[in-house]
């Protein structure tokens, strides 16, 4: 099916839209507009920390309209920002619209998906220019991901909020609670800004 009547524009359409449904398969939803903000999020958290010569060897690589995406909001005459790991994890979490706690969570399915397809040069390139405990976060992302269960996650965020120590989280809403995943299903106290 033709969305635009232009080949390159339509197989980039496809090309996002497996990147996305890949993200949600990591989260075990259907919900397009958290797998897209959470995408979205990973791409600018990374971005601001590459040089513009790495940032570029990087978008390269990306679908076109994951590209877009990828510059959207980007001045490349303030990077790279330097920000370690906490700062990461507000900033990702702020623009996914998502609880701090998520976001390793959230960075491992990306990181996943994007080592599907980026080649491992340009990710190992971009990844290089992190700190080390921003590095480490993104690259034990990637691990937990594929080594520990969704449902090994879900029942350690299940046992967090049923002690009352904190929520549930609505990463694992899909698989533990029956949810769609989106933060309206949450039912947890925290706020989608729409």
């Amino acid at each position: 099916m033709s969305f635009t009547g232009v080949g390159s524009l339509d197989r980039s359409i496809d090309k996002s839209n497996a990147w996305l449904a890949g993200i949600e398969d990591g989260f075990g939803t259907h919900d397009r507009r958290l797998a897209y903000r959470v995408a979205r999020a990973w791409l600018h958290s990374l971005r601001d920390r590459l040089t513009v010569e790495v940032a570029a060897h990087f978008a390269a690589q990306l679908p076109e309209l994951l590209r877009g995406v990828f510059y959207d909001g980007w001045n490349p005459s303030r990077v790279p920002l330097k920000y370690g790991r906490p700062e990461y994890v507000a900033r990702f979490a702020r623009e996914a619209r998502i609880h701090q706690s998520d976001v390793p969570k959230a960075s491992a399915v990306v990181t996943a998906t994007v080592r599907q397809h980026v080649s491992a040069g340009a990710v190992a390139e971009a990844f290089a220019l992190l700190p080390g405990d921003l590095r480490e976060l993104l690259e034990s992302a990637a691990e937990l991901s594929t080594g520990a269960s969704r449902d090994q996650l879900c029942r350690g965020r299940e046992a967090t909020a049923h002690s009352g120590r904190g929520p549930a989280s609505a990463l694992c809403l899909p698989r533990c609670a029956g949810g769609s995943g989106s933060v309206a299903d949450r039912g947890n106290g925290h706020q989608d800004a729409q």
